[in-house]
């Protein structure tokens, strides 16, 4: 289609240099130039007082250790910000005190804390499924009641599942199910970007909205400064959709890398949910190309389960309005599906809580695969818990995969992610590059009984520092086709090995030998 033809509401966004004013790095470049700018100050003014700056120096950055060592970081973030203190003192800890105090976010953690404490027991666990899964001897039981302590994440049968192993075909399944909106359709999605998906989506929602559908659309507050323009919801809002940005950027105290909403959710009349990596833009769906062959994935959920969505929507929209209304949208619809099988537990993962969900549930899998895992995602950067749970399977016997991007969207993660290559693949984990192109997928499947589709990188940011969500299917009949998916991409793979590993390109390993420093941070 033509770009005169796209459907749009704004202008194309222009670059500009939003995205440096409203981030850390002019913080960071601010601290750098005064601890700079103090270091010459003790040199050519107080140069008498050298040998006390010095001792005090020294007092400070013990303080600092131990201020680091007794605190709660995660390990692999206490050895970065340990080397950061003792290069620069000053700098270090004035960065870490900012981190830690989360200037700007402690209002959103206090609000998120309350909507997820007034919605815990939103959704009843529907009768006989937790006996059934006791009897059943996977052990799945065990992770719901862990799930249940961070939120309200049941476990259904009544759910119909299908795997999507394309953007393209997601979108496709998308305007079918948006056409039949009778209630409401709500959205939420880490990135929008104007043009051909987004645009032929949006004429949908119009006309719900128009007829008395409550369509709501939730973005990420980052996609005010990088692919919408800052007052996008109002446009929305007079074409009678109600819209907003989650946490919107602001100068220096918000972070474009800290608390994003990364989740990517669509939940129609609390019988229909999507989920998956798929934001909505064009690059998606391959209408335009980024990075080569974009490979992308998804689930569609028909039944029970989707209510689980409706509730995370709704608590994430509902943690800056006055009033917060849940019960007409997550009761029992009575809604049967055709070709229901086996048990699907949607969940979520919130990074102000201090629980690891996501990356526990990714161990999890590892931990109990008997015959494989295999999972595809797009970053590689990881603590010393998820690479050791990795190389542990493969040291059983569990025939590990990775496929990740043969051509990547960030240089710096495709580096970091080389510099786990050679610890892994000599524990026995078989690594792949996906040679047409990106791969955006976060999915894992498992012994052909266990999996996990969503929005949850392997990486710092996911595991750590966004809003994720994620779901896990447990004998659904859409397994196959997820590990039939996983083979067929394989099949378009080059397989790192020792040799290729030796061969990088300098560029690679000089880069990712210094990111590695700072892995945790980014």
């Amino acid at each position: 289609m033509p770009d005169e033809q796209i459907f749009r509401l704004a202008p194309p966004r222009k670059g500009g240099l939003l995205s440096l004013v409203f981030s850390r790095f002019l913080l960071i470049f601010a601290l750098l130039l005064l601890q700079a700018g103090f270091y010459v100050l003790i040199y050519f003014r107080l140069s008498d007082y050298y040998v006390h700056f010095s001792v005090a120096v020294v007092i400070f950055t013990v303080v600092m250790m131990g201020y680091l060592f007794l605190s709660q970081i995660d390990a692999s973030a206490k050895l970065t910000w340990l080397l950061i203190i003792a290069v620069l003192p000053f700098f270090g800890a004035f960065l870490l005190l900012y981190t830690q105090t989360n200037a700007g976010h402690r209002l959103l953690k206090r609000m998120a804390d309350e909507t997820i404490r007034q919605t815990r027991q939103a959704i009843p666990q529907p009768e006989g499924i937790m006996e059934e899964l006791r009897q059943d001897g996977g052990d799945v039981d065990d992770l719901v009641k862990y799930l249940n302590r961070t939120g309200c994440f049941p476990a259904f049968r009544n759910t119909e599942t299908q795997f999507f192993p394309l953007g393209e075909e997601k979108f496709t399944a998308m305007l079918t199910e948006l056409k039949k909106a009778e209630k409401y359709i709500f959205m939420e999605y880490f990135i929008i970007t104007e043009g051909y998906m987004w645009g032929t989506i949006l004429e949908i929602l119009i006309e719900k909205a128009a007829a008395g559908v409550d369509v709501r659309v939730m973005y990420d507050g980052m996609c005010e400064m990088s692919t919408l323009p800052a007052d996008y919801w109002k446009l929305l809002e007079k074409k009678g959709i109600h819209a907003k940005p989650f946490a919107p950027i602001l100068p220096v105290l918000s972070s474009h890398y800290n608390y994003r909403d990364h989740r990517k959710i669509l939940v129609i009349d609390g019988k229909v949910a999507f989920n998956g990596g798929v934001n909505l833009a064009d690059e998606y769906i391959n209408r335009i190309e980024r990075f080569g062959h974009w490979k992308d994935t998804a689930v569609m959920l028909k039944g029970d389960a989707a209510r689980s969505f409706a509730l995370m929507f709704l608590q994430m929209w509902n943690i800056n309005e006055k009033t917060h209304v849940y019960e007409p949208y997550i009761q029992d619809t009575g809604y049967v599906p055709e070709h229901a099988s086996g048990y699907v537990i949607p969940y979520g993962d919130c990074p102000l809580d201090g629980d690891k969900v996501g990356e526990t549930v990714y161990m999890d899998l590892l931990y109990r695969a008997g015959k494989y895992v295999h999972i595809m995602t797009p970053y590689l950067i990881l603590d010393g818990e998820l690479a050791a749970a990795l190389k542990y399977a493969a040291q059983r016997g569990v025939d590990v995969k990775l496929i990740l991007p043969g051509i990547p969207d960030k240089k710096a993660a495709y580096a970091l992610a080389k510099t786990h290559y050679r610890s892994l693949t000599e524990a026995g984990v078989e690594i792949y590059e996906y040679t047409p192109g990106f791969v955006h997928a976060k999915v894992a499947v498992s012994d052909d009984e266990r999996a996990v589709v969503g929005t949850i990188n392997l990486d710092y940011r996911s595991l750590y520092h966004h809003f994720e969500c994620a779901t896990y299917l447990y004998k659904t009949d859409c397994i196959a086709d997820i590990e039939k998916d996983f083979q067929e991409t394989l099949a378009k793979c080059r397989r790192v090995t020792a040799e290729t590993i030796r061969h990088e390109k300098l560029f690679y390993k000089l880069l990712g030998f210094i990111m590695t420093f700072i892995a945790p941070l980014m």
